[in-house]
């Protein structure tokens, strides 16, 4: 078993930046953790190639929470490859197939009538965006302490930056998968975008969880994988 941390780099506003979904290989297993924006898909599958697999071999994606750098990209490859299964908490499952208006829209629309008049354009296309993300329902819902992949990865619930965000802790290789509960901040854990999480209090409990672990490895969504010995 392993973890591959993907580097998917693009550019925002002329600025450099990237996201690092992770890859779990198994026997049997082929698991992407989150999707990147809307349109990353082929960018995926080329890093996932660069790695020596190939995304028609993908068994699983897990959804660490609904936000539109991680499940941008859902609908895509589920329609290309029909036979994954995605799996997502079920505090989140609803939102993430369309089925009730999530947390993290309801929080911009409220944030758009407080915003400084320079930064209200940028609010409402970041809420057009949400609005436009193509749902599809997820065939798989998990809750803390549940098991994945014949026990050897382990669900924790990891609430804060949304109300159902989980992380992933796989024992045998003294490592978690963060997701967004935290980010490799100039070689430390921290909360990641603070500013936009939905329970902030929480959100400091959940990093504390995850540091509790003392796990060798952090993979980290934002700031990339976090060596701790």
């Amino acid at each position: 078993m392993e973890i591959i941390e993907l580097n998917i780099a693009y550019e925002v506003d002329g600025r450099a930046d990237a996201i690092h979904p992770s890859l779990i290989a198994a026997e049997h297993t082929l698991a992407l953790v989150d999707t990147g924006y809307p349109g990353f898909l082929p960018r995926i599958e080329r890093e996932i190639a660069r790695h020596g697999y190939n995304a028609a071999d993908l068994t699983h994606i897990i959804v660490t929470h609904y936000d539109i750098d991680h499940i941008g990209a859902l609908h895509d490859f589920k329609a290309r490859y029909p036979g994954i299964r995605i799996v997502a908490s079920e505090r989140e499952a609803d939102a993430i197939g369309g089925r009730r208006k999530a947390e993290r829209l309801v929080q911009a629309e409220n944030m758009q009538e407080h915003l400084p008049e320079e930064q209200r354009e940028f609010g409402l296309w970041f809420i057009r965006q949400l609005q436009g993300l193509k749902h599809v329902p997820v065939d798989e819902t998990v809750r803390a302490g549940a098991s994945l992949f014949g026990g050897r990865c382990r669900v924790i619930a990891t609430p804060g930056h949304t109300p159902g965000h989980i992380s992933l802790h796989i024992p045998e290789l003294d490592s978690v998968i963060a997701g967004d509960a935290a980010v490799n901040e100039n070689g430390r854990l921290a909360v990641a975008n603070p500013q936009f999480c939905l329970d902030p209090v929480r959100a400091e409990k959940s990093l504390d969880k995850l540091r509790s672990l003392r796990a060798a490895r952090y993979f980290c969504y934002h700031g990339g994988k976090l060596d701790m010995v």
